[in-house]
């Protein structure tokens, strides 16, 4: 984790509104549609007095998309990085999704059973790791600098929430993540801390 005398502060958005080539539920990445590329940009100047040093960003296409246009406006550089993916389909992958089959086992987590796991993909604890690593080594290459990290609604909402020392892992149950909004992070003598939460601050 980032020395404390110069902590990195990191900016976690959402993706833009995307489209898919199927209704049916996949791990496939979709892409931004006009309205998402839009959401992008509007991101970007909501960010153009940060002074962003890089932008990182999930592996799956909607977020790369959102990463490159962002980036792109703020005259930066774009890593990618699997570990901020949304969490896999597992064996729901070609259903319709109705009733949602991820219901059961996110309501588990928002209650503080990590071990819970969608069946055929992750568990809570498995989502919170890798997301976590990928943070570390973000905060670990941006020490004193500003950075964000392109992500997914519902990853964001449960493994920020676990990460962050300040929030209770319910804190998204009535707090569900616009297209393109953003959670601000910093680091703390106690870890992770959120000072903001889709423009609304935190304590």
């Amino acid at each position: 984790m980032t020395d404390l005398q110069c902590p990195a502060r990191v900016f976690v958005a959402r993706h833009g509104e995307a489209v898919y080539e199927s209704e049916l539920l996949s791990d496939a990445g979709g892409w931004l549609s006009p309205l998402g590329r839009q959401q992008a940009r509007e991101l970007a100047e909501s960010l153009a007095g940060e002074r962003i040093a890089r932008v990182w960003t999930s592996d799956m296409a909607r977020a790369v998309q959102t990463g490159e246009i962002v980036a792109a406006r703020l005259g930066v550089d774009v890593v990618v990085r699997k570990g901020l993916r949304e969490f896999g389909v597992g064996d729901a992958a070609g259903t319709t999704g109705d009733p949602d089959p991820f219901a059961a086992t996110f309501a588990a987590w928002l209650a503080g059973d990590l071990a819970a796991r969608i069946p055929g993909a992750e568990s809570g604890h498995e989502v919170v790791a890798r997301y976590e690593a990928v943070l570390g080594e973000v905060a670990d290459e941006h020490r004193g600098e500003s950075v964000l990290v392109i992500s997914h609604g519902g990853v964001m909402c449960m493994a920020l929430s676990a990460l962050a020392h300040n929030l209770a892992l319910s804190h998204s149950r009535d707090l569900p993540m616009p297209n393109c909004g953003v959670v601000a992070l910093e680091v703390d003598a106690d870890g992770w801390a959120a000072r903001s939460w889709a423009g609304t601050a935190v304590t």
